[in-house]
């Protein structure tokens, strides 16, 4: 059955409602009318982590890093390319633990890279330290 889900846009944070089958239709956002699912992680703020986490009804993997960080840096292209085969059935996301180091300590944040799989806002997973695209990918899976 095709049950309405909504999607937080990862450019102006509107909450879009879409149908779940639609997914794969390139769905654009109602309010600023660019792509939902732009197969690049979205970045996160202050201002649009909350919303990000708790008002997607798709699993968020979040990355939180910080620029001087070398394994940080070393995942980050793959990080981009896990957001271009898991969208749209799972949102990626990054953080800086830099320029919003509260939500870092929110999140007991004490090593980088860590990443964290929010659903429906709760924590289900977390793993510290760089992955190369297939561990990501499979361990994403395993709780997406």
């Amino acid at each position: 059955m095709n049950e309405p889900i909504q999607i937080v846009c990862p450019y102006c944070s509107a909450v879009n409602r879409m149908q779940s089958e639609r997914l794969d239709d390139r769905p654009k956002c109602g309010k600023c009318k660019e792509d939902l699912f732009a197969a690049h992680p979205a970045e996160l703020t202050a201002a649009n982590f909350d919303k990000t986490i708790t008002r997607n009804e798709l699993p968020v993997v979040v990355d939180f890093w910080a620029s001087w960080c070398g394994p940080c840096k070393m995942m980050a292209p793959i990080f981009q390319q896990a957001a271009a085969r898991l969208e749209p059935r799972v949102r990626l996301a990054k953080l800086n633990t830099e320029i919003e180091p509260m939500i870092a300590q929110q999140f007991g944040i004490q090593s980088i890279p860590t990443t964290i799989i929010f659903k429906n806002g709760k924590e289900i997973a977390r793993r510290v330290g760089a992955m190369d695209l297939g561990t990501l990918l499979q361990w994403v899976q395993t709780y997406a």
